[in-house]
């Protein structure tokens, strides 16, 4: 990778479209991003927060470290002050950019594999960019960027680790933990940078695997969304019978938890579960939830005399509602939970914490306890090789005309008792296709008629 400093590099020479994603920057290193499509970035993301000073966190990939210096190169060479802060999680940096009311930027690829990087933004009060909220305008700067110059900004180095603790800690109540055992896989990501010293505030016992971080994931793939990567925890669950499994991805960010009986917990269970603890001690208040996440979602929400409010998949689109809202707590099927009181943002680390609390005051297994938040059955995420995918949707619409239609993300047809979504990739010619029914038999008979009619739009 070279760093260069010539203004004169265009568009031509570096295609920003292809690391720009809905939600976040994301390349292979270095023939997508390197050190002068970062410093580039770095004077984009200056000129668009318009700030005198922002936070900058790395994780553990090997590239991480140099893209950094590019990225803060492109920082301060706008005048902007940086804070670094290091070697963190993604939530430990929309704590920071929280706490500080500073824009931050975390250089992470999360699950993508040792030779991608990438970077997640957020302004001031770790409020989200996305596509619709500044990507867009951060990659024009970075293609064209300014060229007259401007007194060099200074970086200043900071421990934030013991604050983000004390943060977690001032959302759940450690006097209220049992002495759970909680068996935790951290992937070689950075969820091990702080796990030990929350785990050292309360009385259950950790069991931790791959903690270290490490940026070539030697052990498995820091995607906890694929079945095969749990088998580690659950082979140490089996070994040594813990009351919760969790695993996390690399950046922390996301959590996915098994119970006691070494059967993992989908992430609409999970969200049920939290939204109706959350509705116990906030009552009345309005739970956010994607619209990928099961009926059971929005069913346990009105139950507990919540209100639910339905929105697409996606961080940045969900922390927008949560915000104009008010809701105290949102959940996505894909393992992501946000809370009001982590600035809206998303931590995996504390939506175990807080499922650690639900079991503890509950004092049932969790095997026991998720019965009632799981009554149908559901496909999860199945993709297809789609190319023209408004095509093979607007077939799939007409293929149910009984069914009630909507346009919020991609198509949701539901048929009374049994729904499903199709939407396309924002990255790859795939339509995702997500379904529910009462049963597992009625669930694959849907997944089968609706795949046959857009597979002949292939």
């Amino acid at each position: 990778m070279r760093l260069a400093t010539d203004n004169s590099l265009h568009s031509a020479d570096m295609d920003l479209d292809l690391i720009f994603k809905a939600y976040d920057v994301r390349g292979l290193v270095p023939g997508q991003l390197d050190d002068e499509a970062a410093r580039r970035i770095g004077v984009g993301f200056a000129e668009f927060t318009g700030a005198s000073t922002i936070v900058v966190g790395i994780d553990c990939r090997r590239s991480s470290p140099r893209l950094s210096e590019a990225l803060i190169a492109g920082i301060t060479g706008r005048g902007v002050d940086v804070i670094h802060i290091g070697s963190i999680s993604t939530d430990a940096l929309y704590y920071a950019c929280g706490s500080l009311d500073l824009p931050g930027v975390v250089i992470t690829a999360s699950h993508n594999p040792p030779e991608w990087n990438g970077m997640k933004f957020c302004l001031a009060g770790a409020a989200p960019v996305g596509q619709e909220t500044g990507l867009g305008e951060i990659k024009a700067v970075a293609t064209d960027p300014p060229k007259d110059s401007r007194p060099q900004g200074n970086v200043e180095r900071r421990d934030l680790l013991a604050g983000y603790v004390d943060h977690l800690f001032g959302i759940v109540d450690a006097g209220r933990f049992s002495e759970l055992r909680v068996a935790a896989d951290g992937g070689n990501g950075m969820v091990g940078i702080a796990l030990p010293s929350v785990f050292e505030r309360i009385p259950s016992h950790l069991d931790g695997l791959y903690l270290d971080p490490d940026g070539t994931f030697p052990n498995h793939p820091a995607d906890p969304l694929q079945e095969e990567n749990l088998a580690d925890l659950l082979a140490l669950m089996e070994r040594s019978p813990a009351d919760l499994g969790v695993a996390f991805d690399g950046d922390a960010d996301r959590a996915f938890f098994i119970d006691d009986q070494l059967v993992p917990l989908s992430g609409s269970a999970t969200t049920a579960i939290i939204a109706d603890w959350f509705l116990s001690n906030h009552a009345g208040a309005t739970v956010v939830h994607n619209l990928i996440t099961s009926k059971a979602v929005p069913e346990t929400i009105i139950a507990a005399g919540g209100t639910p409010v339905r929105t697409r998949v996606g961080h940045s689109f969900i922390k927008q509602v949560m915000k104009d809202t008010g809701a105290v707590f949102g959940g996505e099927h894909s393992g992501h939970y946000y809370f009001a009181d982590n600035y809206g943002a998303d931590s995996g680390t504390l939506a175990m914490l807080v499922l650690m609390q639900v079991l503890s005051e509950a004092g049932r297994p969790l095997s026991e306890l998720r019965s009632v938040y799981e009554p149908y059955a559901a496909s999860g995420e199945i993709n297809y090789d789609i190319v023209d995918q408004g095509r093979a949707m607007r077939a799939a619409e007409s293929a149910f005309p009984a069914g009630e239609a909507d346009h919020l993300d991609g198509l949701t047809i539901d048929l009374g008792d049994r729904w499903f979504n199709l939407r396309p990739s924002n990255t790859e010619p795939k339509l995702r296709l997500n379904a529910e029914a009462p049963d597992a038999a009625a669930v694959d008979e849907l997944v089968a008629t609706v795949a046959a009619v857009i597979m002949e739009e292939t």
